[in-house]
């Protein structure tokens, strides 16, 4: 049997009612197999990032889970949950329907060729770090350490939180 792991999801979306979206994400993340939805941050509105500017704020969120699928199986759920919302892989930085990207797995640290944990950048995104924070300070990321101490070193005040965590509400 496998052992039950603690993750944490990043969502993201700055198309078609992107709270909305986020909503929806949640209440399909809450139906992954094997999977549990624990806790969601508050929602964060902030300026897109990357190459294309001219582009919508995004909405952005962290969800706490608790898992026994093994990493590659959770992404490719993320990835599943993605595709029924519409989300279609394009651009690198383009707008998007919806994102949800495998941020933390447990203590693991893992390089594969589809997946990096702890996600890429996690430690230089506040619309990451800020949520990450809100659900719980003392989380440490590995090899990166805790992200009380990592959302000091970001820039947060293009964030705007919009509404407290979700979980427990009608999506």
């Amino acid at each position: 049997m496998s052992s039950v792991v603690s993750v944490f999801v990043g969502l993201g979306s700055n198309l078609d009612n992107p709270v909305r979206q986020i909503r929806l994400a949640l209440s399909n993340l809450a139906q992954i197999r094997s999977s549990s939805l624990d806790k969601c941050s508050s929602l964060f509105k902030g300026p897109a990032m990357g190459g294309e500017k001219n582009q919508a704020d995004y909405i952005n969120a962290v969800a706490m889970m608790t898992t026994t699928l093994p990493p590659l199986d959770l992404l490719g759920a993320l990835q599943e949950k993605e595709t029924l919302q519409g989300r279609i892989h394009g651009k690198r930085w383009g707008p998007r329907i919806i994102d949800l990207d495998l941020l933390i797995y447990g203590t693991q640290t893992i390089h594969e060729k589809n997946l990096s944990v702890p996600h890429i950048g996690v430690a230089e995104r506040a619309f990451v770090l800020l949520p990450l924070c809100e659900l719980n300070p003392q989380l440490v990321v590995p090899n990166l350490g805790k992200v009380s101490e990592l959302v000091k070193l970001v820039d947060c005040r293009q964030l705007v939180r919009l509404e407290s965590g979700i979980i427990g509400e009608e999506f």
